[in-house]
């Protein structure tokens, strides 16, 4: 059986059982029986799901990083190995990305006398949850790392596209709460009461303004307001609304800016109408930063490889591959997946001819990485 032939299988296989963030325990086990059967080294780490493989020896170490969860998404792509669990679908790719890391590891073990390094293979849980990075971390995975490297599919590129940039590349992502008290009453007495729905429609249109009017037009940021839940029948005004959203930035001064500019307006709200609102802030991942080295050296591997590499465009999408960058230098690399839908949809479907190549690379790009160290 050919190395493409074998990643493909097991691909298809972790997309026939997708497990949620934090629940990965069977794909876990699939990934330690790969690469136990290869002869790859698993490290003793303390994790419930996820585990870590090295390759080499040496003093140096460069990691590679794959991410292993799924979505809960019921899967619509019309294909033979649809997932096989019930509102579980592998709708980002991650087991993609885990077979490329699993090809790596497979050709690196064929040249691990000759490796000058240590080469420290991440299979990370909770991606998804913005939990998993932060949980290796702590299990001590990027101890002695002197570099780290990560991919993701990129579905609006061809398969052998290849895209990165040095510097911010992926959005850091905050999520908001706003939670309105006003005073309920009959729908026909409205003056008796302190309209939570009329409060929370100006709350929106007003927050739009934040991104418009407050910030410098040649800054990155989105603000939005993804739901509104307030109410439960026709002819009553309700006590209480609830608004929810989410903040993306490229750069931490802008988001405390919008942050600080969303509290006030609340607040000047919340006194105006004689309400209550509460902003509950929750912290996702922090933008991704690339090492511009890094970047420079991962572009031309692809290059050698046979990519046609692009500079990337800003994403607004947020990637906990964010947090290793905070501790170790690195680059994450964009791959082309070439599927009709993007991510995240119920009918994402990313050319599997993609994951041998990316293999390969990322093999590459291991080894190349210790000469420049």
């Amino acid at each position: 059986m050919t190395l493409a032939s074998t990643l493909i299988n097991w691909r298809r296989e972790l997309h026939q059982h997708p497990e949620l963030s934090l629940q990965e325990a069977a794909t876990t086990a699939r990934i330690h029986a790969w690469l136990q059967a290869a002869d790859v080294e698993i490290l003793p780490f303390d994790l419930k799901t996820g585990l870590v493989a090295e390759i080499g020896q040496g003093e140096d170490v460069i990691a590679l990083r794959a991410d292993i969860d799924a979505l809960p998404i019921e899967e619509s792509a019309d294909v033979p190995f649809r997932s096989l669990t019930p509102g579980v679908m592998h709708a980002c790719g991650h087991d993609v990305h885990t077979s490329v890391m699993l090809g790596a590891a497979l050709l690196l073990k064929q040249q691990e006398t000759h490796l000058p390094g240590r080469v420290r293979i991440l299979f990370q849980p909770a991606e998804e949850s913005f939990g998993g990075a932060k949980t290796l971390i702590r299990a001590g995975a990027l101890h002695n790392v002197a570099a780290i490297f990560g991919m993701h599919n990129e579905p609006g590129l061809p398969v052998g596209e290849f895209a990165t940039r040095g510097g911010a590349f992926y959005a850091n992502v905050d999520r908001f709460v706003l939670r309105i008290n006003g005073k309920g009453a009959h729908a026909a007495r409205p003056h008796e009461g302190r309209d939570a729905i009329l409060l929370a429609s100006q709350l929106v249109t007003v927050l739009q303004s934040v991104a418009s009017r407050d910030v410098n037009t040649l800054d990155s940021v989105v603000l939005s307001v993804t739901r509104i839940q307030g109410g439960n029948t026709w002819n009553v005004l309700p006590e209480s609304v609830e608004l929810e959203g989410t903040l993306r930035t490229h750069r931490t001064s802008v988001q405390q800016q919008v942050k600080a500019r969303v509290n006030d307006i609340a607040a000047g709200f919340a006194h105006a109408f004689g309400a209550q609102i509460d902003v509950i802030w929750h912290a996702g991942p922090t933008a991704l930063v690339n090492d511009a080295r890094w970047a420079d050296i991962a572009t031309a591997v692809a290059k050698q490889s046979g990519y046609t590499t692009h500079h990337a465009d800003l994403h607004m999408g947020g990637e906990d591959f964010a947090v290793y960058l905070q501790n170790t230098p690195g680059a994450f690399v964009s791959i082309g997946s070439a599927s009709e839908y993007g991510l995240h949809h119920p009918g994402f479907n990313p050319d599997e001819r993609l994951i041998e190549p990316a293999a390969h690379y990322f093999a590459q790009l291991a080894k190349t990485a210790f000469a420049h160290l």
